[in-house]
């Protein structure tokens, strides 16, 4: 059994690939490489001391996961292998590693560097780990997934001030405390409902994303739309129709940069006496898939912003323009005559008659 552990916390990249080979010389035995997903099928012989390296599958790379969720999961994976290697009782020195450092120090010369500039400098700041999508499951299974970077609505009141609501924080990361109740879904219907309880002296305040997927014979395929963003507070109801803008194909979801009722919108009310005319809705980086989820993580995205952008509409016009000048001269030089007869000196002359 292995009596006790060392931890390098900070390894050269290059250096630790040689930390295997110096073991294997000591041990005088070959490194087992495995995997988390190999682990029960582990068998090890008791005669022999047997040397482990295993690649911790959680890294700062992973995407959705909070660096408090992967070092929780990398001590669960830590913690399974110590209980298998425990009940087999058998001699063994394993190695946890992960396959490349989550932060290379740059090494830089203080020939070439300016050293009190640099102490100066205050440290960059590690990006912020995105939080995870808020998903919705059934008895089958994730069915709806939902993330934005920002979630922001304003409900402009008769006689006073506009009230805010930055949702955000209430529905992702781990302060959240948005529920998912009377949310539903199936193959041609979903509805996610976010839940918020009372909310800035709002009661039973709740969004509600609407989706339906219908086949197009056109396209011989299913296409889904966010037919519906609902605000309910107070017994009151705003609507807002997205089917117009907000569509991908089912096995896809859809990702907008920004959803708004207010600027290039997207949502937009139902009618001109709908509560929808006095909310200001802004999503941003704002993404949903409501069918055929298969997992934690998005399908490939169908995103809003069109193949025909401005600047692409510039260059097509100019270059259109370029063409049109460029045929008009080509036609101007066809239409160039030369003549078809020459003075020759051993001949008579050509006269060309004036008339007045």
């Amino acid at each position: 059994m292995a009596p006790s552990s060392l931890v390098l916390p900070s390894v050269d990249w290059h250096a630790s690939s040689a930390v295997p080979a110096l073991l294997q010389e000591k041990l005088e035995t070959s490194p087992v490489y495995l995997e988390p997903s190999t682990l029960r099928q582990l068998r090890l012989n008791h005669s022999i001391s047997s040397l482990l390296v295993l690649r911790l599958p959680y890294t700062t790379s992973t995407q959705f996961m909070s660096p408090k969720e992967m070092l929780s999961g990398n001590d669960e994976v830590i913690g399974e292998v110590l209980s298998i290697l425990k009940s087999q009782a058998v001699p063994y020195t394993a190695v946890f590693t992960a396959l490349r450092p989550s932060r290379v120090i740059r090494e830089v010369s203080l020939a070439v560097e300016n050293l009190g500039r640099s102490l100066l400098q205050a440290p960059p700041k590690p990006a912020a780990a995105p939080h995870p999508p808020v998903m919705y499951n059934n008895s089958v299974g994730p069915c709806i997934l939902l993330w934005a970077e920002n979630l922001t609505m304003s409900h402009v009141r008769s006689g006073g001030a506009p009230v805010l609501f930055e949702l955000t924080s209430r529905t992702f990361g781990p302060g959240a405390s948005v529920s998912l109740t009377d949310s539903v879904c199936n193959r041609t219907h979903s509805r996610l409902v976010l839940n918020y309880g009372d909310v800035e002296g709002y009661k039973d305040f709740k969004v509600i994303f609407v989706m339906n997927s219908r086949r197009y014979p056109v396209s011989a395929q299913h296409w889904f739309t966010l037919d519906n963003v609902e605000i309910e507070y107070n017994g009151l109801k705003a609507r807002f129709n997205g089917s117009r803008q907000i569509y991908a194909p089912q096995n896809y979801s859809f990702h907008c940069q920004s959803v708004t009722s207010f600027r290039n919108p997207l949502l937009v009310p139902f009618s001109s006496s709908d509560n929808a005319t006095n909310w200001r809705v802004s999503f941003t980086e704002f993404q949903i898939q409501g069918f055929n989820v298969t997992g934690p993580s998005f399908s490939y995205a169908s995103d809003c912003a069109g193949f025909f952008t401005p600047g692409i509409w510039m260059g097509l016009l100019s270059t259109l323009l370029m063409v049109l000048i460029l045929t008009y001269g080509l036609h101007m030089l066809m239409q160039l005559k030369t003549m078809d007869r020459f003075d020759d000196p051993k001949g008579a002359s050509i006269s060309v008659p004036q008339t007045e």
